[in-house]
């Protein structure tokens, strides 16, 4: 089995609605998304033969998808209420909802699924703290 591995990091604020705890309030991070990806054979024939992936494919796409979320607030939907939606996109705030709690569990979920679409991604680490993270990756005995 052949792994690449590649990583892109953002900084973004979120706060975790209806958490009895610290994390209730707004505050940043600067994540790290891990990106690992894998194949059991090589590409045989072409320019990127020798290769699992070019990396170079494989950084754009990670890049791409974590500058979505870079200087801006991850908040889950429904969580603010229109007037403060209002009030925050009028300051000039960037604004990103997302489906689910913004924590680092559901955002490693989320670039697995949005990578794999066009990648051979095994697992996603999320980092919020240099030494905390949440992997996500799926069971290949599920595929």
């Amino acid at each position: 089995m052949y792994l690449l591995k590649t990583s892109a990091s953002f900084d973004s604020a979120h706060f975790l609605k209806g958490y009895n705890g610290k994390c209730a309030n707004l505050h940043g991070h600067t994540w790290r998304v891990e990106v690992e990806v894998s194949a059991g054979a090589l590409v045989t024939e072409g320019e990127k033969r020798g290769m699992v992936i070019d990396f170079s494919d494989l950084k754009r796409a990670v890049r791409a998808l974590a500058d979505r979320f870079d200087h801006t607030l991850i908040y889950e939907a429904g969580s603010l209420s229109e007037r403060t939606l209002t009030v925050l996109t009028e300051e000039g705030f960037s604004l990103t909802a997302f489906p689910l709690r913004p924590t680092a569990e559901n955002l490693a979920k989320y670039f697995f699924d949005a990578l794999a679409a066009s990648l051979p991604v095994r697992r996603v680490a999320v980092f919020e703290t240099p030494d905390n993270c949440a992997v996500y990756e799926e069971d290949r005995a599920c595929r």
